[in-house]
């Protein structure tokens, strides 16, 4: 079993998405973007994405023109890839992370900030598929630091909250 010093690490932008074995550990930040990690205990190959919003509203006309930008691109791409690994997605364990809420001072009355219709959209997208979330840290305020250990399925969320100053702070810069 690989020991995390020896793990190659890869950083996810946002948009990104990787598929790895158990020689692997992912990493992203997180603030109102949202990462599906996918693990098979079995094989230890797992994936990751870093999407920005749930879906681009049309459908891909292939794998070619897919976009992981986009929640539901972002998860049949990690599927396609697993699934020429021999992993079905009903095989999988899901744990999902982000959805923050980076600007509280303008919410408005009603209506879902950027990040909660990420997280929502996350799960739908895995229950459609049959993937079952055993684990999940989404919504809040701030920002995200996500490391993902492939060898063993670990995932490891750091939520870096802001203070009711920063907070204020930010909505003002805007």
């Amino acid at each position: 079993m690989a020991k995390l010093k020896d793990l190659i690490d890869i950083f996810l932008q946002p948009g990104e998405y990787f598929v790895a074995d158990a020689n692997y550990q992912l990493r992203t930040m997180l603030g109102s973007c949202v990462s599906i990690t996918l693990w098979h205990p079995p094989t230890r190959i797992g994936a990751m994405s870093h999407f920005l919003l749930p879906t681009r509203g049309r459908v891909a006309m292939d794998m070619q023109s897919l976009d992981a930008r986009y929640g539901d691109e972002a998860l049949m791409l990690m599927l396609a890839d697993l699934e020429r690994s021999g992993i079905r997605a009903a095989q999988c364990q899901a744990k999902v992370f982000g959805g923050g809420n980076m600007f509280p001072g303008h919410a408005r009355k009603g209506g879902k900030h950027v990040g909660r219709k990420n997280g929502e959209a996350a799960r739908e997208l895995l229950q459609s598929h049959g993937i079952p979330i055993v684990s999940q840290s989404l919504f809040g305020i701030g920002h995200r630091q996500i490391i993902f250990d492939v060898s063993k399925g670990d995932v490891w969320s750091h939520q870096v909250r802001l203070s009711a100053q920063e907070a204020q702070a930010e909505d003002k810069q805007l």
